[in-house]
């Protein structure tokens, strides 16, 4: 029940400004009109038809590039670039979330924003955040200097102290106190130079120095503990303590070709204490800067948290309080960005304008909704005052209209599917009317499985269920939750017709195979089990009918159970394909019943019908005619005939020695005939009719040349206005149309089993995977069994997830979209249409996914 209410009501919540009666196998009739809006209000009614009209404008400054109102996309551009820098402000601030996702509360209260004070407030708001941010800057710069002097002092003092003690405890005369003299001492003439890098900067400033010493300078790297935060980047780094030792003093001309080759290297260089007493003081003021840094960083941070927490919190103001205090709404940060989106697509339809008091634009619309629109346009004016708009209908347009093709939740995944492939035509034949049922089953037929097939249907009830919360957040899975849905329902419904749940056989109802008192089946002396229903369909039999739904449990097991599953998926497949390539020709006729195209339909239409029937139909009919007719039971016949051998003798002229019945075999030459007799029509005809209908159109209207209507010609390669008629490039063009459509239909027939190939590859593969793995448990002594039940369950279910719950349903989906767009549609369908696109605020302002 709930997914029947979401079908029919899901045309409303997608447009709740449609009213007409939804297109389900052409698009809506569409109009061309004129609309002129006076200028002063020309925001406003735009802004109102975005939200609930739908009507497709047409740039009308195309070729001049006249944009009269570039400066106000300028502005938005600037706002939305001072957005984005808020927004990245407040992530990096951290603790604060964004509340995004309410369209519609936005669009219910936007009139509480307008262009120039949210413009003003958003300056100034920049203002004061880049303000802080250079203070914090500068702040942060400091507080790293200091710290990074800070231990480039502390390493010092360890090495003076070290040295002044050691020095102090040996005798003055030892070979121990000469050693542990400083290396620092002036009387040694050897200098330093110290500062901080980064760890990754390490190597290539010790081959700097290395190089420009030549090999006379010694390097020591001290890593530092504490983080470092980077000023520029908000990045934490990994920083090292480096002292470079030389001979020398700090004047000489070495020391000055380090610092050189430091300050090149970009580190950042501090002054090495001359005694451990020095390093000791400065040590003293550089923790008390320390922490001064520090708490005005923090009393920072608190600041910026504190003014980003006002933007992450819904706007106030007296249009939102109309919607009450528990109505979820936009952080007022969203708020803004979506107003500028909205603002500037606006001004992005104003600039199509032509005009400067009245400003004039050519739109599309659909027929239905022309007095909604006109009322529309009327009550805005009504309130708002001035001239009133106009909307000047039935003008000539320039190019085929737009296909709008109305959509609702269910249907408007299975529209995208077709229209990937590409747009219907104007009022062309819809393939998405038919495919909403025929893809699912298709697909359900290569997929059958009742476990496997419950599970795909669990997903898509998931997904149902969480579509609200999927809107946004996931827009892709949101379109497709119905088509999971419907694939779920129709793979189990095919799995129920096949008797596979996890390749094994359920028994729903009684077999219709003897079995014996134990449960097995009674097999005779050729090893064939003993039927207990009427196996030739006899009217006046007392044996019950054959098993009420689906396949014998019986077959499950059986030594030829591979041989009669392949034999009924195999004509299943041929079936449902002539039945579906034949809608496809009842489309084609219906195209040429609308356009009223009568040389289409009687040397198009007519014969493709007739090579479809008089052949493959005759196919059919003899797959139908073996399954329910005993025709080993008439002893004047030679017993059941090879279809395939039926075909090879129809088509080359044999007789047939296997006849289905007294008369098949004449039936099968004159059908034959008419097969052939059906590819010359197709053939000839046409061009030479077309030929004959452009000469006299060149003779009706005098000497110069006069070109085929758009509907005429663009049935034979696309001629029409603008292009002159070939007949060559006609008959070309019919050639290989007919070609096509008689070795396509010929390859497309076979094409269609692969609904048996793939439906054969998930049996086989689900019963490896079981067999392999649940059987082998099941198979064990008790009480290992259980421990390798519960591992082998795992096993199977993580197989069964990854390979036939992921890659095999792709795989069908694939395959079915293949016959969809191939062997379906290439028989009707030319997509090569225009989609209508109207100006809509709300699906510019709906996340796409991307954000």
């Amino acid at each position: 029940g709930g997914l029947v209410q979401a079908v029919l009501a899901g045309s409303a919540r997608r447009s709740p400004a449609s009213l007409g009666i939804m297109g389900l196998l052409r698009s809506e009739e569409m109009k061309y009109g004129l609309l002129l809006l006076p200028v002063q209000n020309a925001r406003l009614y735009v802004d109102a038809i975005g939200k609930e009209a739908n009507l497709q404008f047409e740039d009308m400054n195309s070729k001049e590039m006249r944009r009269p109102y570039r400066k106000y996309i300028q502005r938005i551009d600037e706002m939305e670039r001072i957005i984005r820098f808020i927004m990245e402000e407040i992530n990096r601030t951290g603790g604060l979330e964004i509340e995004k996702n309410h369209v519609s509360e936005f669009l219910e209260n936007d009139e509480a924003y307008k262009l120039d004070p949210v413009e003003a407030e958003l300056k100034d708001l920049y203002q004061q955040v880049v303000s802080f941010k250079d203070n914090n800057t500068t702040l942060t710069t400091e507080r790293n200097q200091a710290m990074e002097e800070f231990q480039v002092l502390r390493r010092a003092g360890e090495l003076l102290g070290q040295g002044s003690a050691s020095s102090a405890s040996s005798s003055p005369d030892t070979f121990e106190a000469a050693a542990n003299v400083p290396l620092m001492d002036d009387r040694r003439a050897v200098g330093c130079v110290a500062g901080v890098v980064l760890q990754a900067d390490e190597q290539r400033l010790r081959t700097q120095l290395w190089r420009a010493s030549r090999g006379n300078v010694f390097i020591d790297f001290f890593p530092i503990d504490e983080m470092i935060t980077d000023p520029k980047t908000g990045q934490v780094v990994k920083k090292s303590v480096f002292v470079v030792y030389f001979q020398g003093s700090g004047s000489s001309n070495f020391y000055a070709k380090v610092v050189k080759v430091c300050n090149a290297s970009g580190v950042n260089l501090y002054k090495w204490p001359s005694e451990a007493a020095e390093a000791k003081s400065r040590l003293m003021a550089l923790e008390t800067m320390l922490r001064e840094k520090s708490r005005a960083l923090d009393a920072y941070q608190d600041f910026m948290k504190s003014e980003m927490s006002q933007l992450v919190l819904p706007f106030q103001g007296k249009h939102y309080e109309a919607t009450g205090p528990r109505q979820i709404r936009n952080s007022k940060i969203e708020d803004w960005r979506l107003f500028c989106i909205k603002e500037k697509s606006i001004y992005t339809i104003l600039n199509q304008c032509q005009g400067d008091v009245l400003l004039r634009i050519n739109v599309w619309y659909p027929a239905n909704e022309e007095a909604g629109i006109s009322n529309l346009l009327t009550s805005i004016a009504a309130g708002a005052g001035g001239d009133k708009p106009v909307l000047m209908t039935d003008q000539a347009a320039k190019f085929s209209p737009p296909t709008y093709i109305r959509t609702n939740e269910y249907t408007e995944g299975w529209q995208e599917v077709i229209n990937t492939y590409g747009i219907p035509k104007y009022q062309e034949a819809n393939p998405a009317l038919f495919t909403v049922v025929t893809f699912p089953f298709i697909f359900g037929m290569m997929y059958g499985d009742i476990g496997h097939g419950t599970l795909l249907l669990l997903t898509g009830c998931w997904l149902v269920w969480k579509g609200d919360s999927l809107r946004f957040t996931q827009p892709t899975l949101f379109m497709a939750r119905y088509m999971v849905l419907s694939l779920g329902i129709f793979a189990t419904y095919a799995g129920f017709m096949y008797n596979d749940f996890f390749s094994v056989g359920l028994q729903l109802f009684e077999s219709r195979y003897e079995k014996n008192p134990d449960g097995s089946f009674v097999v005779d002396d050729a090893l064939y089990l003993n039927p207990t229903y009427n196996i030739e369909n006899l009217a006046d039999s007392t044996l019950p009918g054959p098993y009420p739904f689906g396949l014998d449990p019986a077959w499950h097991g059986a030594g030829n159970e591979l041989l009669f599953v392949n034999s009924m998926k195999m004509k299943l497949s041929v079936l449902f394909g002539v039945l579906q390539m034949l809608v496809g020709v009842c489309l084609k006729w219906s195209n040429a019943f609308y356009t009223k195209n009568t040389i289409d339909f009687v040397f198009e239409c007519v014969p493709m019908m007739v090579f479809m029937l008089c052949f493959f139909g005759w196919m059919d009919v003899m797959i139908l005619y073996k399954w329910v007719n005993p025709i080993s039971a008439d002893s004047s016949l030679n017993g059941p005939p090879s279809i395939i051998n039926s075909l090879i003798c129809m088509a080359m002229g044999q007789e047939d020695k296997f006849p289905l019945w007294h008369g098949s075999v004449e039936m099968a030459q004159t059908l034959m005939l008419a097969t052939v007799i059906s590819v010359p029509l197709m053939l000839f005809p046409k061009p030479f009719l077309l030929l004959a209908q452009h000469n006299a159109e060149k003779r009706k209207h005098g000497d110069h040349d006069q070109l085929l209507d758009v509907e005429v010609a663009g049935s034979h390669g696309g001629h029409g206005h603008g292009e002159e008629f070939e007949f060559g490039e006609v008959f070309i063009h019919q050639i290989i149309e007919t070609i096509e459509f008689v070795l396509g239909t010929v390859s497309h027939t076979a094409s269609y089993l692969r609904i048996w190939a793939l439906s054969l590859a998930h049996q086989q593969l689900s019963l490896v995977f079981f067999s392999k793995t649940l059987s082998m448990g099941l198979e064990m002594p008790y009480p290992s069994n259980i421990i390798v039940l519960y591992l082998m369950f795992a096993a199977w279910f993580g197989v069964t997830l990854g390979v036939l719950l992921g890659m095999d349903v792709l795989e069908c989906f694939l395959h079915t979209l293949r016959l969809h767009w191939v062997e379906f549609q290439s028989k009707f369908y030319k997509a090569d249409g225009q989609k209508f696109e109207p100006y809509r605020i709300r699906k510019l302002v709906e996340p796409t996914g991307n954000e």
